[in-house]
């Protein structure tokens, strides 16, 4: 159990506590599924109120490092981490005219060619075993458009995680994200957008171990989904100037 610090400062004191708290479980002092003490334990130990605690846990679970629970084993839980925050931050960025789809497909044209190029030095049985059955599950009928999607960009995780640099596979998941949750904000048929077998002659290439051959089919796909995405996204943008007059 980590020994937290007394908060000195009066300014932003819930920021301190925290950091505190986040610097904990990023050195390890908790792990995925532990709890954290009660509020007033971490309020005794801070020598803080419980209001600066509520505050600090809630900043905590918006940064997606906890997970509040309700009952008898309630309490705060560490989670894993994941990109989801980011993916939203993404989306809320889309969603106010910060960022545009253009903008996202030129960051996949750039990194994805050479994610799969990675890929293609770094094939296993366990990877081709997976990269397989993803493409087949593409052919399956699904029930809805958020399951479409979501089997349409697992071949994506796979292939970024193959990679091997996991920054990389951050930024991948990233912007694949947000792909994938504009999609599913804009509420259209994702058959359309990205037809079933645009992913074979990447995996066939990445497969063969062919990482130039990988590269230029990713790129090739890229550029096809991409300016499907952008038109999709003019469909957007007119029916949100069109809204406030019907």
């Amino acid at each position: 159990m980590p020994k937290f610090k007394p908060v000195q400062r009066q300014s932003r004191i819930s920021h301190e506590v925290t950091e505190q708290i986040k610097q904990s479980i990023l050195l390890g002092h908790f792990k995925t599924g532990d709890r954290l003490p009660p509020e007033r334990d971490l309020a005794e130990e801070f020598r803080v109120s419980r209001v600066v605690i509520r505050e600090a846990l809630r900043s905590l679970e918006n940064s997606g490092f906890i997970v509040t629970r309700q009952g008898v084993t309630g309490g705060a839980y560490i989670i894993e981490l994941s990109f989801q925050q980011l993916v939203n931050a993404f989306l809320d960025l889309f969603l106010s005219d910060k960022i545009s789809i253009p903008e996202l497909h030129f960051v996949r044209r750039l990194i994805e060619p050479e994610v799969a190029r990675l890929a293609a030095t770094r094939v296993t049985p366990e990877y081709t075993q997976r990269l397989r059955e993803a493409l087949e599950a593409e052919k399956l009928p699904t029930a809805s458009a958020a399951e479409e999607v979501d089997r349409k960009t697992t071949v994506h995780f796979i292939i970024a995680e193959m990679c091997g640099n996991r920054f990389l596979e951050a930024l991948v998941r990233s912007v694949v994200g947000l792909s994938k949750k504009v999609v599913e904000t804009i509420d259209v048929d994702p058959r359309p957008l990205h037809p079933a077998g645009m992913h074979v002659p990447i995996v066939n290439a990445i497969l063969s171990g062919d990482p130039e051959k990988a590269a230029k089919e990713m790129e090739k796909h890229a550029i096809k989904f991409g300016n499907n995405l952008i038109q999709l996204e003019k469909t957007f943008r007119q029916r949100k100037l069109q809204a406030p007059h019907q």
